[in-house]
């Protein structure tokens, strides 16, 4: 009773023949029956009472029939289309990295349509996320390809976009759901990848196509990153945002003419808010990427200056995520004894 012995019963004599079955029996396989999706269905029940709750809620109150017809006639047209066959069925790719996105952080990069870049790119996010999650509260999810033309924005806090010079400049009704974008609060990191060989300007071709780009935007005057912004120490306390590329011409959005140092703060009263444009050339992806098993992609100088220059560009990255997650939370006077302490005030 202790014990269980497996013994074959079929030998090399057995013969096998199909098994015959009456023709009034019904043969199932192994196969599993096909889920069948509902929610379709369950969503039109829940309109169906909620009108009629509607409906039993202006009969009672003596309203029923001042309700007009066109009111009536939307009402049907909606159940209509929600109970329609093709959206009984199961969500769409779209629908469910719209989902996914939603449901976490999410990071985004612009497609350029240079295979190279987009990947780098997706890398380097891959790799900023994963700081993220090992060093702070954020835990993001997998970072996400854009399509400008089709995609929605409103799910992703940053928009990471490399510049290249060949890239499609986007159609009037992609511009339009980039102003809303940095209208309700999002951030365009825009990346000339160019600063080993140019400043910002029209000095390169990818400078004059990220003017070209930006030209229908509706970006705020700008200025070089000043050092007191609280872009220097949302997280940690920098000085240099290096990428790839170790250049300074960083630009955010102008500080208010009237901004000043308060006595006793060591810094002044900037940036309200977030700002909606960070312009670069320090090819941050590169400095950020990692392979699918978290070893550096790409080389970054030399020996320990490259490994601190990595390290700095990682530290942008998070200072820049968090900048955009919690506004000017690192400006409030709560934190000014820390900094003073840290700044050896």
């Amino acid at each position: 009773g202790d014990r269980r012995i497996a013994r074959n019963v079929i030998g090399p004599e057995t013969e096998l023949t199909p098994a015959g079955w009456p023709a009034d029996i019904t043969v199932h396989g192994l196969s599993v029956a096909p889920e069948q999706p509902i929610a379709g269905w369950l969503l039109g029940l829940a309109i169906l009472l909620l009108a009629a709750d509607a409906a039993a809620s202006l009969a009672l109150s003596g309203r029923l029939l001042k309700t007009s017809s066109t009111t009536v006639a939307s009402a049907l047209l909606v159940l209509s289309l929600t109970l329609a066959p093709e959206n009984l069925g199961a969500q769409t790719e779209a629908e469910t990295e719209a989902l996914s996105a939603a449901a976490e952080v999410s990071l985004a990069h612009v497609l350029t349509g240079n295979r190279e870049v987009d990947d780098v790119a997706a890398a380097g996010l891959r790799g900023l996320s994963d700081t993220l999650f090992f060093r702070t509260s954020v835990e993001p999810a997998l970072p996400s390809g854009v399509d400008l033309e089709t995609d929605e924005l409103a799910f992703y806090p940053i928009l990471y976009w490399p510049i290249t010079p060949d890239q499609p400049r986007p159609s009037d009704a992609a511009y339009v759901k980039l102003n809303d974008y940095l209208r309700s609060g999002g951030l365009i990191l825009f990346d000339t990848r160019d600063a080993d060989i140019a400043r910002f300007g029209t000095a390169s071709a990818n400078g004059r196509k990220l003017q070209e780009l930006a030209a229908p935007l509706d970006i705020p005057p700008l200025e070089p990153v000043p050092t007191d912004h609280v872009l220097t120490r949302t997280f940690y306390l920098l000085q240099d945002f290096p990428g790839r590329h170790a250049s300074r011409d960083i630009w955010v959005e102008a500080a208010p003419p009237d901004a000043e140092k308060v006595e006793g703060m060591p810094f002044r009263n900037l940036n309200d808010g977030v700002t909606p444009v960070v312009i670069g050339g320090n090819d941050w992806a590169s400095a950020w990427a990692v392979s699918e098993n978290g070893a550096p992609l790409l080389p970054i100088g030399r020996g320990f200056s490259g490994d601190r220059q990595r390290e700095l560009a990682l530290r942008f990255g998070v200072n820049l995520i968090m900048h955009v997650l919690t506004g000017n939370y690192k400006s409030d006077q709560v934190h000014v004894p820390a900094l003073l302490d840290r700044l050896g005030q």
